[in-house]
């Protein structure tokens, strides 16, 4: 047999990446009240994204404990159910919840994704921790930590996915859940900085989801409860590296074995900004259910409705629709074809385009099979064009603008037209104050089906009252949104 040297078996120093947000998560002090102002409205919404889902049999299907019956004392608190579970399940639980509609916020760079998927993990862990410390006679944790955790969890995701996209090797967005989530419950729990560098090395060795759930022609429910998995894996791995588990230095730059070269083509990861709190300042809010980067389209499509009918027209009208967008929206939300299930049709911006065009609106009940079958949307995807705008997708990237332009065109069959545009959806933060009283109305829409009038003015209240709600125990906030039984009014 050959000689050989063999691998070496000296352990390299940490990875820069991984030691880099765990200083940010142990050290940074954040003081922008930007940013704990829209920390507040992202919880709220996001809970209330996770009440509306509750309205659909196969969010619901997915949640309880893994054994029926199971009760947790002092566990988690699943909102809108009368679940107490572990926090590693309650993790789903709430993930899938918040993800479900596709409704919470969303950030837009190199990589997309929806940094408040996070609150799966970090609602999970902090009333689980709340519960537990009050049973013991200990000083409960309060909204304001979890406003703090949120907003380190926005500014992880958000900050890798400036300049590294995830999306171009085949990976889906929640490997960024996973590890800025395991990043913030690492300290929550009260492990060590070093502690939490392991975590955030098994976050990255722990293998990642495909995109195949997101795209033509596999494009399934999946992608629903994707962020709760991620959610769960994160407070698992973080629990184990507590117990003693140990990390992995060069989990990203090994070579062959490591990250960059397995998954990331050899690329290392690029960054042009510190971790501090400008993405949960920059968050983008959803106000209508669609994809984010179909949300100027979806506006424009409401408006042209409107003229339609002022003049005198109907979708029975139109010749031709032509889309204007950026390259992402082309890669992600253009398909052609039978849209077969939910998961297709809020993944298709000719599908959200035409129904606004019917109907005026789009609500999520509008993806529904029942509801899809309408003829007319078909016939409208059939005769649309999808364009590549080279200033959107120009503008989509540029760190000043974060711009999601679209324009409609409707040619009509007696050769008049109409088109609207923008560059920035109503959740875009050049719009934030224009956009605040549109969250609450959207949260009060989501209240409607599960509770009283009282409970209802209740919780809306928490949107403006900062200092009540930052001061109030978690296991108590939470326990103002759960329900008594499994399903609610549909």
């Amino acid at each position: 047999m050959g000689g050989g040297s063999g691998e070496s078996n000296e352990r390299p120093p940490y990875d820069q990446v991984l030691q880099d947000i765990a200083d940010y998560v142990h050290d940074y002090e954040i003081k922008s009240d930007t940013a704990f102002n829209t920390a507040r409205l992202c919880l709220l919404d996001s809970i209330g994204c996770g009440m509306e889902a509750l309205r659909f049999p196969g969010a619901r299907a997915a949640l309880g404990p893994v054994v029926p019956g199971t009760v947790v004392p002092n566990g988690a608190k699943v909102f809108g159910t009368p679940y107490q579970l572990d926090p590693i399940r309650a993790a789903f639980n709430n993930g899938a919840l918040i993800r479900w509609l596709d409704f919470n916020d969303t950030w837009l760079a190199a990589e997309w994704g929806h940094p408040s998927d996070n609150l799966g993990s970090i609602l999970a862990v902090a009333d689980w921790l709340s519960r537990t410390n009050a049973a013991e006679g200990k000083k409960a944790l309060t909204v304001q930590d979890v406003l703090e955790a949120s907003i380190k969890a926005h500014e992880i995701q958000g900050i890798i996915a400036i300049q590294n996209s995830f999306n171009r090797v085949g990976l889906d967005h929640v490997v960024l859940v996973k590890v800025a989530s395991a990043a913030v419950v690492s300290k929550m729990i009260g492990n060590t900085r070093d502690q939490t560098v392991d975590v955030i090395s098994q976050a990255f060795v722990d293998g990642q989801s495909l995109r195949t759930y997101r795209h033509a022609p596999n494009a399934g429910s999946r992608k629903s409860w994707a962020a709760g998995d991620a959610c769960s894996r994160a407070v698992n791995l973080a629990l184990l590296v507590q117990k003693g588990e140990m990390g992995y230095p060069s989990v990203l730059t090994a070579k062959t074995w490591g990250f960059y070269d397995v998954l990331f083509k050899g690329k290392p990861f690029e960054f042009d900004r510190k971790y501090g709190s400008y993405v949960m300042e920059n968050v983008l809010f959803k106000l209508v259910p669609a994809e984010f980067h179909s949300q100027t389209a979806v506006e424009s499509a409401v408006i042209l409705h409107k003229q339609m009918k002022e003049a005198g027209k109907s979708t029975d009208d139109i010749k031709k629709i032509v889309l204007k967008t950026q390259e992402a929206a082309i890669r992600i939300i253009c398909k052609r074809g039978p849209l077969t299930n939910y998961a297709a049709r809020d993944h298709e911006i000719g599908y959200m385009v035409a129904v606004p065009l019917i109907h005026g609106k789009l609500e999520p009940q509008m993806y529904n099979d029942e509801f899809a079958a309408d003829p007319r949307i078909d016939a409208l995807r059939d005769i649309t064009e999808y364009v590549e705008e080279p200033r959107y997708t120009k503008e989509y990237l540029e760190a000043d603008k974060r711009a999601i332009g679209n324009t409609v065109r409707i040619e009509f069959n007696d050769g008049t037209s109409l088109e609207h545009g923008m560059d920035y959806p109503v959740g875009h933060a050049r719009r934030r104050e224009e956009a605040i009283p549109l969250i609450q109305a959207k949260l009060a829409k989501h209240l409607d089906p599960h509770f009283d009038d009282a409970k209802k003015q209740q919780l809306l209240e928490l949107t403006t009252d900062h200092a009540k709600l930052t001061s109030m125990p978690v296991h108590e906030f939470i326990d103002l949104w759960v329900k008594d039984k499994a399903e609610p009014e549909k």
